[in-house]
């Protein structure tokens, strides 16, 4: 017994003392610097040049101390504050700190500045002589702003291929006393290397017109990084190679021209995607696709897809031939089956056709179209049932600029589309119809955002009885006008089914509140209709909505009441880039 009580008198002060000596342990000094008269850009260097004191305690500070003045004189001279008094205490206890007091005294300025671009770079219009404030006649010497100015000069030469290159001045003489500093940069950039013929290696089935036609550059040309980094993009973004290995460094010995080679495997050449999704216009929805990414040694190639919803159901397979350039420029052949159930419609479609889509200089696409079509469609009653014929040409041009694909801060994305049948022309009747888009978004100060939507559209025809649900224009729902179903919003016939309108105009304004980074509130109003005649009301939807930017894009979750019919409030779901 006397013993356990031995034991156990000793349990607790040893404990205690663990205790005591683990807390010191991880007791974290702290740095506080103080500037006379307040300088927040010399504050900040000085407390990264010394960096986090860690778990040192007071002795350790004590030991620190002189380090610390050092390392805060040194970061006062990169900013020209050669002058500067700079003192320190050590406050113990708890939480040991270590304190700097700093008076910077008057800096070093610039007296004579020289930066100049020698050589073939001279006169290239992209390799920019650095521009600053820092590095002109009076500034306050920046040591960082003329290590900056080498690094830009060496850089836009090692990406323009000036290889040669070297500084023959580069000089930064510092006369504290005087209360001056000279700079002399002088780069002589040597002759410019240039980009030879693009060699191609691995097994692939590919010929070798294709490959040449993803080089975005001639034989030749003078040397580009960002050409090579083109050149590996295109190939990747091709489809039709699982590896790219471009290599254009300049071989000793081997003259100003680099050797361009790229080593390529080929992809699988079948690849099958299976998908699931929602949303409250179509509801839940599966898809499917089997993709034949190249057929021959030209990259022709060949696929087949079905989408399948309560609303929507489509087949359809696809042969598409690479143009030139094969990454916009493609011709792809069609044919497909669809049957939609809208509100008061059901409609039965078979296509087949072709499309030529091209990427123009000004970033538009084009895509000029020849189908023909034949549409089976009923209206409910069986009165208006009928079968349609129509062989369409048509065009359509589309462009969107934005600063972020997946989720931009502004930008926007228009969209126009034409098409027309001519009756007798495997047409039933004449029609032309045409609709255009635009959005826009702009980002506030605070991240606040500003959304904006309009869309507009109409057909002429002298029978629009022939015009198939598929061509008539409806409104409504998430992409629409919220507050009311998915295409609900039509003109009646007389017995007061939804078939369609000659007309669609639709605008929409929202604005985005940010919660944090990646989550919005969202308030919205939404105004439109589709119609016979542009007099016919409008309806308006408005509510309030929550925005989540996914790592697949942005994910929409609203809340909406149609203003000018009776009714309760309606949910939207959706998701995609806002442009």
């Amino acid at each position: 017994m006397p013993r356990m009580k031995y034991r156990q008198g000793l349990r607790g002060p040893l404990l205690l003392g663990l205790l005591c000596t683990s807390s010191l342990a991880l007791a974290k000094a702290t740095l506080d610097v103080k500037i006379e008269p307040a300088n927040a850009a010399l504050k900040a260097n000085i407390e990264a040049y010394i960096g986090a004191l860690g778990d040192r305690n007071e002795e350790a500070l004590r030991r620190f101390r002189r380090s610390a003045e050092d390392q805060a004189r040194q970061a006062a001279k990169a900013l020209g504050y050669y002058q500067a008094e700079i003192d320190s205490r050590i406050d113990g206890g708890k939480d040991p700190s270590l304190h700097l007091l700093v008076v910077p005294g008057e800096p070093v300025r610039l007296r004579n500045v020289v930066v100049r671009i020698e050589g073939e770079a001279s006169a290239h219009k992209g390799f920019r002589v650095p521009q600053s404030k820092a590095l002109i006649q009076g500034a306050q010497l920046d040591q960082g702003a003329y290590e900056d100015a080498k690094k830009l000069i060496q850089n836009q030469a090692l990406r323009y291929g000036f290889f040669d290159g070297r500084f023959t001045r580069q000089r930064l003489d510092i006369d504290p006393r005087a209360g001056f500093a000279d700079i002399e940069l002088v780069y002589d950039s040597g002759p410019r290397y240039s980009l030879g013929a693009v060699s191609f290696d691995g097994d692939t089935p590919f010929d070798p017109d294709l490959l040449a036609r993803l080089v975005p550059f001639p034989a030749n040309t003078p040397y580009d990084s960002d050409q090579v980094a083109k050149l590996s993009q295109n190939l990747q973004a091709s489809g039709y190679f699982d590896e790219v290995r471009v290599d254009a460094s300049p071989v000793k010995g081997g003259g100003r021209v680099i050797p361009v080679k790229v080593k390529l495997a080929a992809v699988k050449p079948r690849t099958v995607g299976l998908g699931v999704g929602f949303s409250t216009d179509v509801g839940p929805r599966a898809r499917a696709n089997w993709t034949r990414h190249w057929i021959n040694p030209q990259g022709h190639r060949l696929g087949a897809e079905t989408e399948v919803s309560p609303v929507r159901q489509n087949v359809g397979t696809w042969y598409e031939i690479p143009l030139d350039p094969p990454l916009t420029d493609t011709l792809r052949f069609s044919t497909g089956l669809q049957r939609e159930n809208l509100v008061d419609v059901e409609s039965r479609r078979f296509t087949i056709g072709g499309q030529w889509q091209s990427k123009l200089p000004s970033d538009w696409q084009r895509v000029v179209s020849l189908r023909w079509e034949q549409e089976t469609f009923d209206f409910g009653d069986g009165s208006d049932d009928g079968r349609s014929s129509f062989l369409i040409p048509g065009i359509s041009y589309g462009v969107t600029r934005s600063d972020n694909k997946l989720d931009p801060n502004r930008g926007y994305s228009l969209q126009f589309d034409v098409r027309g049948a001519k009756e007798g022309i495997l047409s039933d009747t004449d029609f032309t119809y045409a609709s255009a888009m635009a959005k826009g978004l702009y980002t506030l100060p605070g991240g606040h955002r500003v959304l904006g939507r309009v869309q507009a559209g109409g057909i002429a025809t002298t029978d629009f009885d022939a015009i198939p649900p598929s061509l008539r224009f409806f409104a409504g729902g998430d992409q629409s006008v919220r507050g009311y179903d998915y295409q609900t919003l039509s003109p009646e016939d007389s017995n007061g089914k939804k078939v369609g309108g000659r007309y669609l105009l639709v605008g929409s304004a929202e604005y985005q509140f940010p919660i944090t980074e990646k989550w919005r509130l969202a308030a919205f109003v939404d105004r439109g209709n589709a119609m016979d005649s542009l007099n016919a009301a409008m309806k308006s939807g408005a509510g309030l909505g929550v925005r989540w930017v996914s790592p697949v894009g942005p994910i929409r979750l609203d809340l909406a009441k149609a203003l000018d019919d009776p009714g309760g409030y309606r949910i939207h779901f959706s998701m995609g880039p806002e442009l």
